[in-house]
């Protein structure tokens, strides 16, 4: 292992930004071993492990750096199958920053510990040399209903078949992933690679998932519960349902919400030749948002062969993605036009987008979010030309699960209400928990939410004997 600075992580290899702008291979390469040992050594093993109480899921990190040190790399992937059921999701998707990263001590006096990237590498690694984690629990002859399988369902059927329990996860879609195989795009999360070997350790367990069931048509929670036999049910069916800003022109032909975007090229895999799933994005591409899915479509949209366009009413300093996807974005090409609102969607006689009308915007007094309130600049207005505008302006729970079951209380914005500890809605024997409560938020927080549901369904059914 070669000398290095501790003070300053060891940093990832990555694809030349010219020519990963042109594909759809991932744009990390990630560590190899003699970097995940470099970077490991940074780590202090702390007394007090801020970055557990950074994690979600409350990973042992101190313990799973401990082991990559040793060069027991599968013991590594054992302390963190004790908490995860997606490490080599969460090692690339997570904003580790501002969790277990941000909490780093090394970061008081230099870069943080690579925390993301270091169990990125131990998850590609015990995947590469067929390691598997293994669970033997006593049966517990309950049957559980898991709705959704995305980060949040998946996370509540693992833990649940840890601790016994008979699970069932009911998917809408015909693949299983959710969020994680229709929304993140392959050149950050590749699925056959990464997200199916990890639904398959899931599967392994003893977890069934059933897709093409729509709960609320197939079957109701009430029927899972009076008829299917189920003792509890958990809901982690996310936020599919996209917004729009109501201006004029949503409705032209060229207009998508970025989860149809996303969910065409990634579920449907559009940007490959050898598929028949059509999608339109022309020569000039507009996306509105600042989020990471607004990152995700704009760089897919470039990989498409668009210029795009990001078009923001806040500054850079209030972005809401990833400070790495917009350093991503910028690196492959991607223009911001930030401080900037759209207004109103410009067509030709047949329907089909020919521009943006978009006004200056200036800051003023912080809102709600803390954020300071965009403000229009009276007279500022001017013409973007493009022929494919994509909003990503969030989404929302769709209402059919909601509007078909007895008793189960949901908030103005069409979100179930739920306890933020335990999971538990106001039908008893039935929890929720992720994006079907918060609103669209990460896939780390909704993985945190299934945990917290599989301990409360376990106390739960306990309590039932």
């Amino acid at each position: 292992m070669s000398e290095i600075d501790v003070k300053v992580r060891i940093p990832v290899r990555e694809q030349d930004p010219k020519e990963r702008a042109k594909n759809f291979d991932e744009v990390c390469l990630g560590y190899n071993e003699e970097e995940a040992l470099n970077e490991a050594s940074r780590c202090l093993n702390c007394k007090k492990p801020f970055c557990v109480e950074g994690c979600p899921v409350g990973i042992n990190i101190p313990g799973f750096i401990e082991k990559i040190k040793e060069h027991d790399f599968a013991g590594a992937s054992e302390v963190i199958a004790k908490d995860s059921a997606l490490p080599a999701v969460c090692g690339r998707a997570c904003p580790q920053e501002s969790q277990c990263e941000g909490k780093c001590v090394r970061g008081k006096m230099g870069d943080p510990v690579s925390i993301g990237k270091l169990e990125r590498f131990v998850a590609d690694r015990a995947r590469e040399d067929g390691i598997k984690p293994t669970f033997d629990p006593e049966k517990k002859n309950k049957k559980v209903a898991v709705i959704g399988s995305g980060p949040a369902g998946l996370t509540c059927a693992g833990d649940l078949a840890k601790k016994g329990y008979d699970v069932t996860i009911f998917e809408a879609l015909h693949k299983a992933g959710g969020v994680l195989v229709y929304g993140i795009p392959e050149f950050r999360l590749p699925k056959e690679k990464v997200v199916q070997p990890e639904i398959d350790n899931v599967k392994a367990l003893g977890v069934e998932i059933k897709t093409d069931y729509i709960i609320g048509k197939s079957y109701t929670i009430d029927e899972l519960l009076e008829d299917q036999g189920f003792d509890a049910v958990f809901i982690g069916s996310g936020a599919g349902l996209p917004m729009f800003m109501g201006i004029p022109g949503e409705q032209a032909l060229g207009v998508y919400s970025a989860n149809e975007f996303l969910t065409r090229n990634n579920l449907m895999k559009a940007y490959r030749n050898d598929h028949d799933t059509p999608i339109n994005c022309g020569k000039k591409t507009v996306v509105v948002g600042g989020g990471n899915v607004a990152m995700d479509a704009a760089r897919t949209a470039l990989r498409l062969g668009s210029e795009v366009h990001v078009v923001y009413r806040r500054s850079e300093k209030e972005l809401p993605a990833r400070a790495e996807e917009v350093h991503h974005a910028k690196e492959e090409g991607i223009i911001f036009d930030l401080l900037t609102n759209p207004v109103e969607i410009l067509s030709d006689d047949e329907g089909n987008v020919t521009g943006i009308r978009v006004i200056r915007m200036e800051l003023g007094e912080p809102d709600e979010s803390g954020r300071r309130r965009p403000v229009e600049v009276a007279g500022s207005e001017y013409e973007i030309e493009c022929d494919t505008v994509i909003m990503a302006l969030g989404t929302s729970p769709n209402p059919l699960i909601s509007s078909t079951t007895k008793g189960l209380e949901v908030n103005r914005k069409k979100c179930i209400v739920a306890d933020e500890e335990t999971g538990a809605t106001s039908r008893e024997g039935v929890f929720a928990g992720g994006d079907a409560v918060t609103g669209a938020a990460t896939v780390i927080l909704a993985m945190g939410a299934g945990k917290n549901a599989a301990k409360s369904i376990d106390e739960f059914l306990m309590s039932k004997n």
